[in-house]
């Protein structure tokens, strides 16, 4: 009898844990990439929503740079077609700018951004022609109709998951820093031009007048490129797939989550709106301990500490001289310096320095013994810097990454080198100004704190708000309907224009009345003095 109310109590008890398990229900999520450093971030938040239970499917086009065919996380879709993300032609361009820096050409320069603008051109082609060529495998399309995920993951620098997205009438999250656009904010929420920077321009949030006329001319000149450059081919491809009267600007809009890369540790204070949720430094994570021979190397620096130094997937060597002046500088210096480099040994070569193909960015940057980090301006590197509380020496070529150094120069946590007219000297002061001055490295450690300093995890917030989407089949609760409004409605010009009519009107009548008074008054004292 005894026996039999234990194995009573014990089948109650086991019933009762098994109800304070959280159950997960397994979604299934396309995930329309971009290749790069962009899916570098897009394959974290994969990895942890396969953590989390959940089925991926990855589109993979042709041409993938680093997006693998087979992976335990996710299954894939291979296109027949290219999507336009050539590796050589960002490595050879960025080769080319940093020639052409070095130079000092201002007629270079301009001819290397024209040429920039005809590759972007031709990569929108090839993206378009993908998309075409999507569209038109009936068994392709019907088979993620017949898959019935429950969302689409993709990043907006590129239009190809965002169509798709719409075609198929999916809720859409958006893993995203940029969109095709413009940055991501720009595209829908109030950017007021008085203290919202517009990228690339390297400006703070507290403008001068001149710097605020340079902020809204380049916003109208940026307005004007993507109307005539861009607009044309993806409202195109809105109108044969999607249907007429659907500018591809509000497909772009109506998203329903946008997990951005960034935080306002990162960014400065603007306007934002409910369904952005920011996610930057979820990519971070702590270090973890070295290899032995990297560790000893670390360790032999003793209290000068470690410098490390990468540019980047892109950037995997530099002209020959400005590598030799700063091997040269790095010789003179005695911390030990871990440099990630691909092009040829310089000969300047210090014995304190260790050059590698790879290197472990994250735990070294993590180390104890790490003093600084010399990087080319990347959202990821800096990132990892501001986790671990390491200062920056910045060398910011292309893209975004002038202006995220700029960022972080303004919050005084980097010193930028100018890459036109570096050599060993203006090199070696400008390492040591980061390295000496403490003012560095405590704001970089403050900027550390203000980052861990939240309730929840950025990638734990980001899958949380991934998975509401799927319990809530889309969050339309938190996205505004602004994106349907004409320009002139959103910005009030047809209010102001009618107040201003109404105002008008009113002036006139009371003018006219005053008018027709004065004549009567007049009249009638000329009517008098005749009599």
């Amino acid at each position: 009898m005894n026996k039999q109310i234990l194995q009573i109590c014990g089948q109650i008890t086991l019933t009762l844990l098994l109800m304070t398990v959280p159950v997960v229900q397994s979604g299934k999520v396309l995930v329309f990439p971009v290749d790069g450093s962009h899916w570098v971030n897009m394959n974290i938040l994969i990895e942890a929503l396969h953590a989390k239970g959940h089925n991926i499917t990855v589109i993979r086009m042709a041409d993938s740079w680093y997006i693998k065919e087979f992976s335990p996380h996710y299954t894939s879709i291979n296109l027949k077609s290219n999507g336009g993300f050539d590796e050589e032609f960002f490595e050879g361009f960025a080769f080319r700018l940093m020639e052409i820096l070095r130079e000092g050409s201002t007629w270079a320069r301009l001819k290397l951004e024209i040429e920039m603008w005809e590759n972007i051109l031709k990569m929108y082609k090839i993206e378009s022609e993908l998309i075409v060529n999507m569209f038109e495998d009936q068994q392709l399309m019907q088979s993620f109709k017949d898959a019935k995920y429950d969302l689409i993951l993709t990043d907006p620098v590129k239009f190809g998951g965002v169509i798709l997205c719409h075609y198929l009438k999916l809720p859409i999250v958006y893993n995203v820093r940029w969109t095709v656009y413009s940055e991501a904010h720009f595209a829908i929420a109030p950017s007021p031009l008085s203290y919202v920077p517009l990228p690339m321009l390297e400006l703070s949030d507290r403008m001068s007048f001149l710097e605020r006329v340079k902020n809204v001319l380049m916003y109208i000149i940026t307005e004007a490129q993507v109307v005539f450059l861009i607009a044309p081919t993806y409202n195109a491809l809105c109108e044969r797939f999607i249907g007429p009267g659907v500018p591809f600007f509000s497909l772009l809009q109506s998203a329903d989550l946008w997990l951005h890369r960034v935080d306002f540790i990162f960014e400065f204070p603007r306007p934002t709106m409910p369904n952005i949720v920011y996610m930057g430094g979820f990519q971070c994570k702590p270090s973890k301990p070295l290899p032995q021979d990297l560790e000893d190397f670390v360790q032999s620096s003793g209290e000068h500490g470690v410098i490390i130094m990468s540019l980047g997937t892109l950037i995997g060597q530099l002209p020959d001289d400005v590598a030799e002046a700063i091997a040269e500088a790095f010789a003179e210096l005695p911390q030990k310096i871990i440099w990630r480099y691909k092009g040829k040994r310089p000969s300047a070569l210090g014995n304190n320095t260790l050059m590698m193909d790879w290197m472990p960015q994250n735990d070294l940057l993590g180390h104890p013994k790490t003093r600084a980090f010399v990087a080319h301006g990347g959202t990821n590197g800096i990132q990892e810097a501001i986790y671990h509380g390491v200062p920056i020496i910045g060398f910011g070529l292309i893209f975004d990454q002038p202006d995220n150094l700029s960022k972080m120069r303004v919050k005084g946590v980097a010193k930028n080198v100018d890459f036109a007219t570096v050599d060993k000297d203006s090199f070696l002061k400008t390492v040591k100004e980061v390295l000496y001055e403490p003012s560095y490295r405590e704001n970089m450690q403050r900027l550390s704190k203000l980052h861990k300093d939240v309730p929840v995890k950025p990638l734990d917030n980001a899958i949380f708000w991934i998975e509401f989407v799927m319990r809530h089949k889309g969050a339309a609760h938190l996205r505004t309907d602004s994106y349907k409004m004409s320009w002139y409605s959103y910005h009030s010009v047809d209010v102001i224009l009618f107040l201003l009519s109404v105002v008008s009107l009113i002036i006139l009548t009371i003018y006219a009345v005053i008018k027709y008074l004065c004549c009567r008054i007049c009249m009638r004292k000329t009517k008098n003095k005749s009599e």
